[in-house]
């Protein structure tokens, strides 16, 4: 695989929009696909805030990283073919869903020339599950990028049982170039490195409370005082989306067959609600202004919002 020149990111959501960004603000070509207009000016309006946020805090300036020369690099597509057609990377990130993300790489797999990577953004899904969706296994692979990709700049890096090893050289320079530092997966493992790790912490912290041993309040307080963390494991699962943790704790005890990794109802039954964090205004918080961010929650409390 030579180095690449032109991507395109499958999913104007969160991650689609962020990933996109990322690589635009590093020169690269990148057209963002989503099947629903009102995403993809979601996704256009987003990141033109971001760019706003980057200039008045002075974590860019017009001079070096002019707003309208990384417009010149994004453009926005509603018709998956007009997408992806020369791209030499294709990066879906669309719900950790198996059966989903296998459609959309089959998919992928027609529109998509001869040559092109197929990667998937997935948080916890290995690609050996997707692979054999597509005719190109050997150039499908797991690229994982975290929230917020700017000030998270890590990307995991890894295949399946077919992945050549030229698919992962140019991941793992692409990953580079585009300003983030490559982890290179060299086993397969559902959830990968910093993911696998985090998800005992996540697993643990939803037991501790759904079982009534503390508040969701007072398990974050310990977490940020003892790291010195901004916001503990429950403000963090509201900012990716109550949603989504469930279906990655779902992916996991479907992958074990143990009940004990089924979600409990402390998560199932906000995400039943309609409570799934930042993106909806409550999940484990009310937002915009959740409680972790008062100057008074470390001194502690009684309360919670439940």
């Amino acid at each position: 695989m030579e180095r690449i020149e032109r991507v395109a990111v499958i999913g104007a959501g969160t991650m689609g929009r962020q990933i996109a960004l990322q690589i635009a603000r590093h020169g690269v070509p990148v057209a963002v696909y989503d099947a629903d207009p009102a995403a993809l000016a979601l996704a256009r309006r987003a990141q033109a805030g971001t760019i706003r946020g980057w200039l008045a805090a002075g974590l860019a300036t017009a001079e070096d990283w002019p707003a309208d020369v990384v417009a010149a690099h994004l453009r926005y597509e509603a018709d998956l073919g007009a997408a992806v057609r020369d791209a030499d990377l294709v990066i879906e990130a669309v719900p950790e869903r198996v059966e989903l993300k296998r459609a959309v790489l089959g998919q992928l797999d027609e529109y998509c020339r001869e040559g092109a990577i197929l990667a998937t953004n997935s948080s916890s899904i290995r690609i050996s599950l997707l692979e054999d969706a597509t005719a190109r296994p050997g150039q499908c692979a797991n690229f994982h990028f975290y929230n917020p990709v700017w000030d998270k700049p890590l990307v995991e890096v890894g295949g399946g049982g077919a992945t050549t090893p030229e698919t992962i050289a140019a991941l793992l320079a692409f990953g580079r170039r585009i300003g983030l530092l490559p982890l290179r997966v060299r086993r397969e493992s559902t959830g990968f490195i910093f993911n696998r790790v985090w998800r005992a912490i996540k697993k643990e912290t939803l037991k501790v409370v759904d079982s009534g041993v503390a508040s969701h309040e007072d398990v974050d307080r310990a977490f940020m005082t003892m790291y010195q963390t901004p916001q503990g494991p429950f403000g963090l699962m509201d900012e990716i989306g109550l949603d989504v943790v469930r279906d990655i704790e779902e992916h996991y005890a479907r992958e074990s067959g143990d009940p004990s990794d089924l979600p409990p109802p402390v998560l199932t039954e906000r995400v039943a609600r309609g409570d799934l964090g930042v993106k909806t205004g409550r999940g484990f918080y009310q937002y915009p202004d959740p409680a972790y961010k008062s100057p008074d929650f470390l001194r502690g409390g009684d309360e919670t919002e439940d």
